[in-house]
């Protein structure tokens, strides 16, 4: 098994990583860019088409070494990824609406769920709650479905930081399914990560393709996916590696993402205004607007999130509700330090040496020609 699942990561790593100069190039050549505005961190055109080289590599080394025969329901996981992956891509080349692109989800997420059996039935101890009546089962599988997807997409804002949360969260529940003897799902996961490890090459700041909506949501989807099959057998007897806390234990490895999306959505929803109404109010974003680098920022994401995966780890003997309790306090105390941090601005010396704010830079204005660049 061990054989396979390198084989596996290597194919995905390989075509990815043919796949992605590939389309840098037609991006050129098509003049397929992804503009920058003021809302955005980037300054230079650059192609948001890294999705399509990771789903090519993902996709084609899950259908060689996933065997259908014996794992019927991942018929209905490629169905949704591509479903997902064609709503991205259609997104990152003209542009659809809220609307249209939260239908597109709805339709992937009732693929999984009614198709594919991905549904959470239980809370598993959670505030005391473990069957759940069907009606907020399919509700609560909806929810975290779209929730879970959306999230990778609304961190994709630095360099690299979305394609290292995905490595990280695909060798944890793929190392974790290897473990326990579920070959296919441990598949899944590996060769999302090698078709990410591939991406990263280019992906590092600065940035020369970004893995656009057609990569983050799909990454999301696999998350999705595997977070829920995990927290329905990491606690089941008849698994070796049996995890009482499962429902914390599979919130912590997703947590800086899922934190942040909770955070803006409700920040807009506070606001009146849509939570898919785009701003700069992200994590990453209070991050860079404090002079922090972008590989600073994705460092110092993606170390927060292997730190909350250890305590959930070193924890998960507290049980749900306390471990749960435990990583709330904690990230809502760091949430909280980090928005007082934002509120006192930074301060600088000028050349007479009095104290001055530190300003954000200027968004670069590009040409009425450049601006046109993407649809000629």
């Amino acid at each position: 098994m061990m054989l396979d699942v390198l084989l596996t990561a290597s194919v995905a790593f390989i075509i990815t990583f043919l796949a992605i100069p590939v389309m840098i190039q037609i991006a050129e050549q098509k003049k397929l860019y992804d503009l920058p505005d003021e809302r955005k961190v980037h300054t230079r055109l650059i192609t948001s088409l890294g999705g399509v080289g990771i789903f090519s590599g993902f996709l084609l080394a899950s259908l060689l070494s996933v065997q259908g025969y014996l794992n019927p329901e991942f018929q209905y996981f490629f169905a949704a990824v591509l479903v997902i992956f064609f709503l991205g891509l259609k997104d990152d080349l003209t542009v659809l609406s809220a609307t249209k692109k939260f239908i597109g989800q709805i339709i992937a997420a009732s693929i999984l769920i009614h198709l594919g059996g991905i549904r959470l039935d239980s809370m598993h101890g959670l505030f005391g709650f473990n069957e759940l009546p069907e009606a907020f089962s399919m509700a609560l599988s909806y929810l975290t479905v779209i929730v879970v997807m959306n999230s990778f997409n609304l961190i994709d804002g630095v360099d690299g930081l979305a394609a290292s949360l995905g490595i990280l969260t695909m060798v944890v529940f793929g190392t974790y399914f290897f473990a326990t003897d579920f070959q296919a799902y441990a598949l899944l996961a590996f060769s999302m990560a090698g078709s990410l490890m591939a991406f990263m090459i280019f992906n590092h700041h600065p940035a020369k393709i970004f893995m656009g909506d057609s990569g983050s949501l799909m990454i999301g989807l696999i998350n999705a996916i595997l977070v829920i099959k995990f927290i329905n057998v990491a606690d089941a007897p008849f698994v070796t590696i049996q995890m009482p806390a499962a429902v914390a234990i599979g919130f912590a490895i997703l947590i800086v993402p899922l934190l942040d999306t909770l955070r803006v959505f409700s920040i807009r929803i506070f606001n009146g205004r849509s939570p898919f109404t785009p701003d700069r109010n992200h994590m990453h974003h209070l991050l860079l607007d404090r002079g922090l680098s972008h590989t600073a920022v994705t460092f110092t994401c993606l170390g927060v999130n292997i730190g909350f995966i250890l305590l959930a780890w070193l924890g998960r003997s507290l049980g749900p509700n306390y471990l749960l309790l435990i990583m709330l306090i904690l990230s809502f105390s760091g949430i909280g330090v980090l928005q007082l941090w934002q509120l006192s601005p930074p301060q600088a010396q000028d050349s007479d040496g009095k104290a001055k704010l530190k300003r954000a830079p200027k968004v670069i204005q590009f040409t009425k020609d450049a601006s046109a660049a993407k649809n000629n």
